[in-house]
């Protein structure tokens, strides 16, 4: 008995100490995340030469809302910010359709060439997308895409299509075969097994996939910068052009445009966070 009240508070402390480590793995991490936001909402509401007189933190004198409501009631900000929803929408749409029907056969069909084709999609994975910069340009003028909205969504795709795949995989494969068995005996096809089971099922991966790619596809820079031209084409992370010169910037206009980009990701993480959740524990538990 008292070699069992021991173990007891043994166990009772290490479990003490595992949570305090991780509450403050949990700080330092929010304060990492948390004090960059803070510096870009608080530049944001400065006036210019605020922030070249003041230091990075301080409170701004008076909230300056005229940053906020220049770029809202700018037309040029608004069409930066069609062309980023166009090219967001379209993109994930293609993306997860694709990534979905390339997984299901990879990870529920056993045919000569998977493991092949599973270690090419790897592979892909390892090539530095700007290695690929040239080729894609000459690409875009000879198909006549160049300076086009639409010529950001192959490549959004092609470029986040390997990760997806492989994540998808794994997540499929974590998904019971005896649900396929009993949707085969009742009667539905190959093609019916997916639409009915399978991809119902997948939508915590899906949804995953979809914030951790809808960031990157939102902020995306250089083939923005490199195959659109005219304003009227480009996407919203180029509209910080709009606010420095050669020899000069706006900082300020420059965070409050920063500011109200992240509005529409951290809606989209709010709507899909639970799916989210789901996603990244759905293979924590085997059984």
């Amino acid at each position: 008995m008292a070699y069992d009240g021991v173990q007891s508070k043994v166990t009772k402390r290490k479990k003490a100490v595992s949570w305090t480590i991780v509450m403050i793995l949990a700080v330092f991490w929010l304060l990492v995340a948390f004090v960059p936001f803070l510096f870009m909402v608080l530049t944001g509401f400065k006036q210019k030469l605020e922030v070249i007189m003041g230091t990075a933190f301080d409170f701004p004198e008076t909230f300056f809302t005229e940053n906020y409501i220049s770029i809202i009631t700018d037309p040029g900000f608004w069409n930066y910010f069609k062309n980023s929803v166009i090219v967001l929408v379209f993109a994930l749409c293609i993306l997860l359709m694709f990534c979905a029907f390339a997984a299901y056969p990879l990870s529920r069909f056993k045919f000569r060439l998977r493991n092949f084709i599973f270690l090419v999609i790897v592979a892909s994975m390892s090539i530095p997308i700007h290695v690929t910069m040239i080729p894609v340009f000459q690409m875009a003028v000879k198909t006549g895409l160049y300076d086009t909205v639409w010529v950001l969504i192959p490549t959004a795709v092609a470029f986040a299509l390997p990760m997806s795949v492989f994540i998808m995989t794994g997540f499929m494969e974590g998904i019971p075969k005896e649900l396929e068995e009993a949707a085969d005996i009742d009667g539905c096809g190959r093609y019916g097994r997916f639409f009915k089971v399978i991809f119902p099922l997948s939508t915590p991966g899906l949804s995953t996939l979809a914030i951790y790619n809808g960031v990157n596809i939102w902020n995306e820079f250089i083939f923005a910068f490199t195959l659109t031209q005219s304003e009227k084409n480009r996407t919203l992370p180029l509209a910080l052009w709009n606010y420095q010169g050669q020899y000069s910037s706006n900082t300020a206009m420059i965070m409050a445009c920063l500011t109200l980009s992240t509005v529409p990701m951290i809606i989209m993480f709010i709507i899909l966070q639970d799916k989210l959740i789901k996603g990244m524990m759905a293979g924590a538990v085997k059984g």
